[in-house]
């Protein structure tokens, strides 16, 4: 399965892929960010089993399908998963609460006791992988003469 895809540039071990690193950061936290992260990584693998776990930026969780999808960030007081082109995603359940300002991003911080709607989730990363596969399909536009 692709999930264990490790790209180069992600300065990981011959050892260990980004799957293992994200259980182990996951692991790691032992509180309420790890059940989160966790939890909204299950979701994320759910929506799309064939989403590419990668490593990047000294440790940031990140998800890939034809593009970035999502990543998952781990501060004190939340867990944020900022979407990549999220501010072309439908959220009828309004479910994005953090970057709404941006052209681009959008992003869902998650506290302590918070849940998140898992089929609303699911769906914003459906519409993500979609959004990125349109993107990828669209030909390069040919130079003119």
């Amino acid at each position: 399965m692709s999930q264990s895809d490790v790209r180069a540039d992600q300065n990981i071990g011959a050892d260990q892929s980004a799957s293992e690193l994200i259980s182990e950061k996951i692991a790691s936290l032992g509180d309420w960010r790890g059940e989160i992260l966790g939890r909204m990584r299950g979701l994320i693998l759910e929506a799309d089993p064939d989403v590419t776990e990668t490593w990047k930026w000294d440790g940031t969780p990140v998800w890939e399908h034809d593009g970035v999808i999502c990543t998952g960030e781990t501060y004190k007081g939340a867990v944020k998963l900022t979407f990549a082109k999220g501010a072309s995603l439908d959220d009828p359940a309004r479910i994005f609460n953090a970057s709404l300002e941006g052209n681009t991003r959008r992003a869902i911080d998650i506290h302590e006791g918070e849940e998140v709607d898992g089929d609303a989730f699911k769906a914003l990363i459906q519409q993500a992988v979609a959004l990125n596969g349109v993107k990828k399909a669209k030909s390069p536009k040919k130079a003119k003469t």
